[in-house]
């Protein structure tokens, strides 16, 4: 049964701490992230989701998110980073859920990455919808600004995907209460393979994000088409950027 309520702050702070007793199987770095996020109509995004987990909302409106960024020194826990392999590019579209007990988590619609490894890895072992795509991303030393260009492959040339952005200003937390907060601040992830009736829980842990304001030059929402999502042709709703984190990944759970 779902809670009457959506998640408290209690069970939104509880969840950035470290799992105890726990070892993670994997390390790696997310940087250079851009979150944009638009608002939906929640019963909306509820169809989207499996039946044992509950739209999350803030202020009645739920959210769904693009989020491209720099995967860094990738490896499973017991063995170094591989050249080649460690270091790659993701773009993810995620909203965001609770399970029964009122954990607050990321529901991801898809995940598209240019390593093939860890596209058929994350599948294998984390019941994700990772996808094979031909992308590019490019840093000016200078100003900072990040160029990215994304196209899943197997799909039509027009639902290619490119982000121009850059930070401004000083980098600082997200407020608990917040919008930031409620949109950044999440650590837990649930999954679901085709033979599974309910969904799997993983946890992730890292320093809460530092954020930072950002210009976003060119952007493209065709990567909410590919999802089966109605594209808000609109700037963002919210839009921020972090410099990046390093994270540890834990198995999932039941």
């Amino acid at each position: 049964m779902h809670p009457l309520k959506s998640p408290s702050e209690t069970h939104r702070l509880a969840v950035r701490t470290r799992p105890t007793g726990r070892k993670p199987v994997m390390y790696q770095r997310w940087d250079d992230l851009l979150f944009l996020h638009w608002s939906y109509d929640p019963s909306v995004i509820q169809s989207t989701v499996p039946r044992s987990l509950t739209v999350d909302t803030f202020e009645g409106k739920a959210y769904i998110g693009i989020v491209p960024f720099f995967m860094r020194d990738v490896r499973p826990s017991f063995c170094p980073r591989l050249p080649g392999i460690s270091d790659f590019l993701e773009l993810n579209v995620r909203t965001y859920v609770y399970d029964e007990h009122g954990v607050p988590g990321v529901w991801f619609y898809s995940l598209d990455a240019n390593q093939w490894l860890a596209v058929r890895a994350a599948r294998r072992f984390f019941c994700l919808p990772y996808f094979d795509s031909k992308m590019k991303a490019d840093k000016n030393p200078t100003t900072a600004e990040i160029r990215y260009l994304s196209h899943r492959r197997g799909t039509e040339g027009h639902l290619s995907s490119c982000f121009q952005y850059r930070p401004h200003g000083h980098a600082q937390l997200a407020d608990p209460g917040s919008l930031e907060f409620f949109l950044i601040e999440r650590y837990v992830l649930f999954a679901q393979s085709v033979s599974q009736a309910r969904p799997w829980s993983g946890r992730v842990h890292h320093q809460p994000y530092p954020l930072m304001d950002v210009e976003v030059t060119e952007w493209d929402d065709a990567v909410l088409e590919l999802n089966g999502l109605k594209r808000p042709g609109r700037d963002a709703d919210h839009a921020v950027m972090s410099p990046g984190v390093a994270v540890e990944v834990f198995a999932l759970q039941k």
